[in-house]
């Protein structure tokens, strides 16, 4: 996730105080990942100097001054250029967990075991996601279905991959 696009986007509402963009980031999109008060302000920092944000004003409070921050124009083309632009797909060519399992077998070691302890661990973390997304509002139901697509196609994965061992252990032998 690009944290400078979003906190632009979030500027696009009206201007903000850092502590004002850190909880708005943290309640949309930092469920599992919130965004540290240094990130925010160097972020911002980056964003004034490249003429993407601006200091609309500065207020005097009991500590240091508050700056609010507002999105230029140059900010705005910015995001809506991002916005446009598709994301990478990754396809997992050289994933850990297929490391893992030709090394489990160039060294005698259980892949099949290997490959049923990690689907043990996709089904815990689909329950746990599942658990959560019927208790979410939709912001979250939808990134709990986006991991859970995810983990769904590493699941059929691991059973494919189960269902091929013994050739698979074959071929690399060779």
């Amino acid at each position: 996730m690009s944290i400078g696009h979003t906190l632009l986007g979030l500027l696009e509402s009206g201007p903000r105080h850092g502590y004002d963009l850190k909880r708005a980031f943290d309640e949309k999109f930092g469920h599992d990942r919130p965004l540290a008060y240094g990130q925010v302000y160097a972020t911002m920092s980056r964003l004034l100097k490249n003429g993407l944000v601006e200091v609309d004003a500065v207020e005097a409070g009991g500590g240091p001054e508050r700056k609010r921050y507002a999105i230029t124009e140059a900010g705005i083309t910015d995001v809506s250029q991002w916005l446009a632009q598709p994301e990478k797909p990754e396809p997992y060519l050289q994933s850990t967990l297929y490391t893992k399992v030709i090394l489990a077998l160039l060294t005698g070691r259980s892949a099949a075991e290997l490959l049923d302890t990690q689907r043990a661990e996709h089904l815990r973390l689909m329950r746990e996601l599942t658990r959560r997304k019927q208790g979410g509002d939709l912001a979250d139901q939808l990134i709990c279905d986006h991991a859970l697509f995810h983990l769904e196609a590493d699941l059929r994965w691991l059973e494919l991959t189960a269902a091929r061992l013994d050739q698979l252990a074959k071929e690399i032998a060779r």
